[in-house]
């Protein structure tokens, strides 16, 4: 496996590339309410992206026909947004979106509650966001990479929730999904020795019942099994000598 050390011209792109991206998963944050549609998420997002001088690198990416994930309540990743699903009071849902800037890749993705939402499922969002933070404290040059892995299965599993387990992050540079993967659940293995330059896209995606998921007949909304919410976090990093520089969050939670 060969995971690429990028130059610093190339962490620059990244940087650069991933300070446009949180601008525009900002903006739509602001804007999640009931009563829009997935459609508006999507077209205020690729309008955005455009507004970066980004180009939107899920749209037309194997087929996908959006600029943006929308993924509600059940839906895990992968949501195809449509004009007549419109969100509701007590929904969440999750956005993944990424651009090109200059050839370089972002990735990022937020959980959202849509008006006022149980502590149970507000929990839900909490732990889900709160597993990226715990599995970075190993992202550092010297660790390895299941040693992210395993710090996220610690966390999440406390709470008795499932972790999907057909879904990985990834690395990230000129191509959206570069190696390695990075799985959010526990390994027997080590995985590879993290070095300073690497760039990861790492995202927990957690079912508030059971790992289990499906595809849907368009052959990419995934959802739980059960039927129950999912929440996903993601950030683009990039790993250092010391601490890790999460590339698309420019302040702490």
């Amino acid at each position: 496996m060969a995971v690429s050390i990028k130059s610093e011209r190339e962490i620059e792109l990244m940087r650069e590339s991933c300070r446009r991206l949180e601008i525009v998963h900002n903006a739509l944050g602001e804007m999640i309410k009931p009563g829009i549609s997935t459609l508006d998420i999507d077209r205020y997002g690729e309008e955005l992206i455009r507004q970066q001088d980004g180009i939107p690198n899920f749209l037309n990416y194997n087929g996908f026909p959006a600029s943006i994930c929308v993924s509600v309540n059940k839906e895990v990743v992968h949501g195809i947004p449509k004009k007549d699903r419109i969100l509701r009071e007590g929904d969440i849902v999750s956005l993944d979106a990424g651009l090109i800037y200059k050839g370089y890749h972002s990735d990022a993705a937020r959980t959202y509650a849509v008006g006022k939402i149980s502590p149970e499922v507000q929990q839900l969002m909490d732990v889900t966001k709160q597993a990226f933070f715990e599995g970075i404290k190993y992202a550092k040059e010297g660790y390895h990479l299941h040693d992210i892995s395993n710090a996220i299965d610690d966390y999440v599993s406390r709470f008795g929730y499932g972790i999907v387990r057909e879904l990985v992050g990834h690395g990230i540079g000129t191509k959206l999904h570069e190696d390695p993967q990075i799985p959010n659940f526990r390994q027997k293995s080590r995985g590879v020795k993290l070095k300073a330059g690497m760039t990861l896209a790492i995202e927990p995606m957690i079912n508030m019942g059971r790992p289990d998921v499906e595809w849907l007949d368009d052959d990419w909304t995934v959802v739980a099994s059960d039927g129950l919410p999912s929440a996903h976090y993601e950030n683009t990093i990039l790993i250092t000598e010391g601490e890790p520089e999460i590339l698309t969050l420019s302040s702490e939670p």
